[in-house]
Formats: C-alpha cells, sequence, structure tokens
C-alpha cells in the first residue's frame, strides 16, 4: 500500500504545481486565439496632483460592452516619454562617453506595494501581483462576459518629484489581435509629484488632518 501511495501523492503534487504555473500560460493561449474588436467602457481614477511617499491608487474598471465574452482582459502602462521603461517608470540619463555603462536606465517614479488581482504569493513579496503576465508592462484578468466589469487596481507609492504621463491601454486579450475599443479604452494621465510629502496633524476635535493640496 505505501509502494503504491507514495506515488499517487508525487503525481497529484506536480499535477497542482503545474496548474499553478499554468494558469497565465493557458489564458495567454486563448488570447492568442481571440481575433477582431471588442466594445468596451473605461473608468479610470487616479490623483493628479500626488507627493513624495504618498501612497495612491491608480484604478482602471473595464466594462464589456459587447456581445462577445473577452478571452482575457487586460491592461498596458507605459509612460510615453520614456519608451522601454518599466511601468510607473522613467529613464534617467544615459551615461557621457567614458561614464560606466549602466545595467539599465529604466528606474521606478512610483513602487507598486500591491498590484491587480489576487494577493498571492507575489503580492506578499513585494512583486508585481498574480494578475502580471509575461507580456512587458501588462496585467490580465482573464474571461470577461458581456456586461460584466473588471477592475485593475494597483497600490502605489511615489518616489520621485517631478510631472509624469502615465498611459495606459485595455485589450480583449494578449496576442495583439483582440483589440478593446471605445473612446475610452487608451488614455493619458498627467500627474505631478511635489517633492515634499504631505504633512499630517491632529486638530482640536481629534481629527487627523492632512496639508499640502490633492
Amino acid at each position: 500500500m505505501r509502494r503504491g501511495f507514495a506515488p499517487s501523492i508525487a503525481a497529484a503534487t506536480a499535477a497542482l504545481a503545474l496548474a499553478a504555473c499554468g494558469a497565465n500560460t493557458a489564458n495567454e493561449d486563448q488570447a492568442a486565439q481571440a481575433t477582431g474588436d471588442f466594445p468596451a467602457r473605461v473608468q479610470v481614477r487616479f490623483p493628479v496632483r500626488q507627493h513624495l511617499a504618498q501612497p495612491s491608487q491608480l484604478v482602471i474598471a473595464v466594462t464589456n460592452t459587447g456581445a462577445r465574452v473577452m478571452p482575457n482582459v487586460a491592461v498596458t502602462i507605459s509612460n510615453p516619454a520614456a519608451p522601454g521603461a518599466q511601468a510607473f517608470g522613467t529613464l534617467i540619463a544615459a551615461p557621457a562617453p567614458g561614464q560606466p555603462i549602466l545595467a539599465g536606465r529604466s528606474r521606478a517614479v512610483w513602487v507598486i506595494d500591491r498590484g491587480p488581482g489576487p494577493c498571492g504569493y507575489s503580492c506578499h513579496q513585494g512583486g508585481p501581483g498574480a494578475a502580471v503576465t509575461s507580456y512587458t508592462n501588462t496585467w490580465a484578468l482573464g474571461r470577461l462576459r458581456p456586461g460584466h466589469t473588471a477592475t485593475f487596481e494597483w497600490h502605489l507609492t511615489a518616489l520621485a518629484p517631478g510631472a509624469y504621463t502615465v498611459a495606459y491601454r485595455v485589450a480583449a486579450g494578449l496576442s495583439g489581435k483582440a483589440p478593446a475599443v471605445g473612446a475610452t479604452t487608451a488614455g493619458a494621465l498627467h500627474v505631478a509629484i511635489a517633492s515634499t510629502p504631505r504633512q499630517a496633524f491632529v486638530n482640536a476635535a481629534g481629527q487627523v488632518v492632512e496639508s499640502g493640496g490633492g
């Protein structure tokens, strides 16, 4: 009995591991088969005035307004002023001739405290979240039925003062052959991050009040 039992446990464990590791791959395979336009309506919320070290949330809610199921609704985040930078990042200046070569020029403007999707191992370890894909700067939340809404939410902390643009683009799949279409499925948010952290104090009524504007 014991000799036959151990391989059964091993087989079951391997099957579970493959299922867990292959979740995003399965979604990407579905997306590769999707073609055509998928109508959608998108609502976005993100503070356009922020402060250094201030936590904030970027929320992108995608509603499937078409008649077909979106195979793998996805959002890509980029910085138009810094092509090739990581999501929520920018590029530092290239080194001058004779200066040490950089391993990478991309630098974070916001740190991702929590990405979209369930908060699993990656999320708890400071990773990009359960909805991350193998595509650069893209998160996906799987199938989205007609009339339903998928909400992408990033919890962020501002690291670098300045003026930045956060661009987003929604797709129904990851292959590039299934774009989401509509007036709001792509856009850009212009955000100013002040160089001083927001200040908080307790007023006479015992309430915590933050100063420094939005």
